[in-house]
């Protein structure tokens, strides 16, 4: 039986045609930024929300933010294959994908689409497995810019490593740069050289114990993040209600010193103004999208609960830094240049959720942070 995983590696690629790009071909230079219908939505998808959700990714300015995925997650598919190819549900999706992806398009949007390795989704919908040459080409032929690749349902004696292989090399040669977007609830040492991001972590909740538990989950694998190798702690919940503008402000801060890829997940049609503004700050976003793609660590805490993360920038003398305040109660605390990795000496401040410049401080720099919230400030060496 040992010999199954190596035969199933073997199998991995027939079937796709010939030797395409190598994965992790650039398709991705920075995190990828967009929007994904499950948080919010689960099953209740059509394809009038999807293009109204397109339509709110423009007029609320995500789009000028950077934002440019609109991702449509399990259930838009039939449960069972036509002529061996999946079918959008035609009572959701009557116009199909195609045209979809062309309303998207004309957005100057990007389309992304779910599918599963298993026999089954995760919804029991049709999944990919043994399937992975025709998906891949009606991907492209649909107009598809992104998978998601999820983990229900495996077949029998199917290998998960190989099952995800087969479909990244099936799109390396549909004939489209397609993103790939492994979600396998976890990391496996195979997944940087398959997909442009992978899962790190379980499943997401909006609570704000189970995203600080994601935050210390992802950060154990910042050493292999760079330019299309993103390390994905799942999506962000803002706007969604489980948590305060306070704690969704600080997930969008760790997100981004973490350099994880920025997936909305909430209603862009009816978003509060603190919402909107939290998804939209450029200077915020700017971390995330620096192109070292350079994930941040913790490198300073005073107790369990408070603790600083540094990032390195594009810039050799420019670190970001959030102060992460995980008590139930304010505190002051304290960031020194010599733990993020900048010579003794002056140091140009400024907040990146103020916008506004702090002022010089010798050595280091001290703020008071209230209870579950982050200051995140750019520091730029003087000396």
């Amino acid at each position: 039986m040992k010999r199954w995983p190596f035969l199933l590696l073997a199998l991995a690629v027939i079937g796709c045609g010939p030797a395409g790009p190598e994965p992790n071909n650039n398709l991705a230079p920075t995190p990828p930024m967009g929007w994904n219908s499950w948080n919010k939505f689960a099953c209740n998808i059509n394809e009038k929300l999807i293009r109204e959700i397109a339509d709110a990714m423009v007029t609320t300015g995500m789009k000028d933010a950077g934002y440019q995925y609109v991702i449509i997650d399990d259930c838009w598919q039939l449960p069972r294959r036509e002529n061996g190819h999946l079918m959008a549900d035609p009572d959701s999706f009557p116009g199909g994908i195609k045209a979809l992806a062309d309303y998207v398009h004309a957005k100057g949007l990007k389309l992304g689409l779910y599918s599963d390795r298993g026999l089954r989704t995760c919804q029991n919908k049709a999944g990919s497995h043994d399937h992975e040459t025709t998906d891949a080409q009606d991907f492209a032929a649909w107009g598809v810019d992104y998978v998601k690749y999820d983990n229900c349902n495996p077949a029998f004696l199917s290998n998960q490593e190989a099952d995800f292989r087969r479909m990244r090399e099936c799109l390396n040669n549909c004939g489209r740069p397609i993103v790939f977007s492994i979600c396998c609830w976890g990391f496996g040492d195979w997944m940087p050289a398959v997909g442009d991001l992978w899962r790190t972590t379980g499943d997401i909740t909006d609570k704000w114990g189970r995203m600080v538990e994601l935050i210390d989950t992802n950060e154990q694998y910042a050493n292999l993040s760079a330019p299309s190798h993103w390390n994905d702690p799942d999506m962000l919940e803002i706007g969604n209600g489980g948590m305060t503008d306070v704690e969704y402000r600080s997930q969008f801060s760790l997100w981004a010193i973490m350099a994880a890829p920025l997936i909305a997940g909430n209603d862009l049609r009816q978003m509060s103004k603190a919402t909107l503004e939290t998804l939209t700050n450029k200077e915020v976003i700017a971390v995330d999208q620096d192109p070292l793609g350079a994930q941040g660590t913790m490198v300073e805490s005073s107790d369990k609960d408070l603790l600083v993360y540094a990032k390195n920038l594009k810039d050799a003398g420019q670190k970001a830094v959030v102060l992460f305040n995980r008590t139930d109660s304010g505190s002051p605390m304290t960031v020194h240049w010599g733990k993020i990795g900048l010579a003794p000496g002056t140091a140009q401040v400024r907040d990146l959720w103020a916008h506004k410049e702090l002022g010089k401080f010798k050595d280091s720099y001290k703020v008071y942070v209230p209870s579950h919230a982050t200051v995140l400030v750019k520091v730029t060496t003087l000396n």
